[in-house]
Formats: C-alpha cells, structure tokens, sequence
C-alpha cells in the first residue's frame, strides 16, 4: 500500500516544496489550505510529475469544525496516513506588545497553536492505525528565542515546541514519531503575510544575506522521515550560514 503524507498549508512555501519532495518520493498526498484554486492546481501539477494521487482538502484551519468534516472526509483510499506536518502557520505585525492588534494576536494563535492542535487530534486515530507514522510539526528558531517586536509569534512557537514534547511522550506508546523542524531564515510568503502584502518592506527582510528557501525546509523535512524505525530526530532547528540566532545575523553592505 502506498504511503499517504497530509500537509498543512500546502499551498505555498514550506507546504508546496514539501508536496514535491514527498511526491518525488513515491508518496500520495492530502494537501490542506484555504486557497482552493491553488490547491487545485497543485493537485494537477503533482499528479502529472510525479504519477501519484493528490487528494486536496479546503478549510480554513482555525475553524474545528471544518477540520473535523474533512479529516472525517477522506476516502478510504487515502487513508493509510502514515505521516502529518503540521506547517500551516504565520505571523502578523512587528509592533512592540503595547501596541500589538488584538485581531493579529487573535489570528497567530488560532492559526500556529489551536490549528495545529485540531488537526492533530483529527488525524492521531489514523497514525495510529498505520505502523510507524510520524509527526513533524514546523516551529521557529523565533520559538526558542524570543526577538524584539516577536512577543505574541514567538510565543506561539514557543508552544509549538512544548506540544511537540507533549505528543512524543503521549504518542510515545503507539510508535509514533514526533519531530520540530524549525527553520531560521526563510524566503517564502512569511514576511510578505507578516507586513500586510508590503512587498518592497517583505524583501528588505533578506536584504544582504542569502536565506534559506523553502526546498532546505522540505528536504530537511524529509531527511527526518528517513531514518530507521528505531531512530528519531527530536528537534531540528535549520538556519542561513548568515544566521546565529533569531536575531543575530551576518549582512553584507
């Protein structure tokens, strides 16, 4: 039977770089986002390159109730998930806390923590039910280092490194893997989702250094699927040469 991979946000960046390593791979996918003409698209990209079969599902995250009917949605023939990456995720605004907008902090948490955790939940009894499934969910080196104007987004990255450690001790019995992928600089919509569509301020993010995209994310991704039964990489955080820390960073002129 061949192996299924349901990814989160998979419409761009991480997701959709994670879509084709996967696919290259032999696996079929469920790919998830809220942007239904591109998951369509993506759909038929795949399955023309890469000859596997793409079930896409549309819903917006943040809503459990949608989450719930499309998990319970999936067909049976897709339903031999043996690994979830939860990547969908973003951030909004870089105001200090005193002038942080309720509505962005409202968004971020919603998205990067209870989304996260509504999908799990829906598609644990799956991962159960297959030998050796994994969970890889996409934190933040901001989730391990809090920056200045990062308050509210770091925090919930911080989460979702301590639900990543809470699922590998209560999964712990079932088999499953649990692993943080969590990315430093990266090129993608991040900064552009961030600064509200302001794409001159979006690129000026990676300004005089070259950062990471998000092929690096999907093959590290997939790096960690690979290993052994008995192996498991708990944590991986990835960065740009030119990055030390969240903050810290080695820029050219």
């Amino acid at each position: 039977m061949t192996k299924t991979v349901l990814i989160s946000g998979a419409t761009s960046g991480i997701g959709e770089s994670c879509a084709h390593k996967f696919a290259a791979n032999g696996f079929n996918l469920i790919i998830t986002g809220r942007r239904n003409q591109k998951l369509q698209e993506i759909k038929e990209t795949i399955e023309k390159q890469y000859k596997i079969a793409v079930l896409p599902l549309n819903f917006n995250i943040t809503k459990r109730d949608e989450v719930e009917l499309a998990i319970a949605s999936i067909p049976a023939g897709f339903r031999s998930v043996h690994i979830l990456i939860n990547n969908a995720g973003l951030a909004l605004g870089v105001n200090p806390i005193d002038k942080g907008l309720l509505d962005d902090w409202d968004q971020m948490i919603d998205t990067n923590v209870k989304g996260l955790l509504y999908l799990s939940k829906a598609v644990i009894p799956m991962l159960k039910e297959n030998k050796n499934s994994h969970i890889i969910n996409i934190g933040s080196i901001a989730g391990k280092l809090v920056y200045p104007n990062g308050n509210v987004y770091c925090a919930t990255k911080s989460a979702v490194q301590s639900i990543t450690e809470g699922m590998r001790i209560d999964l712990i019995p079932y088999g499953i893997k649990v692993t943080q992928v969590a990315p430093g600089a990266a090129e993608t919509e991040f900064s552009l989702v961030r600064l509200k569509g302001d794409a001159n301020a979006a690129k000026r993010v990676y300004d005089g250094y070259q950062p990471l995209t998000p092929n690096d994310i999907a093959d590290a991704v997939y790096f960690c699927t690979t290993l052994p039964p008995h192996a498991n990489i708990n944590d991986l955080v990835i960065t740009p040469t030119a990055q030390a820390n969240a903050y810290v960073y080695n820029k050219s002129e």
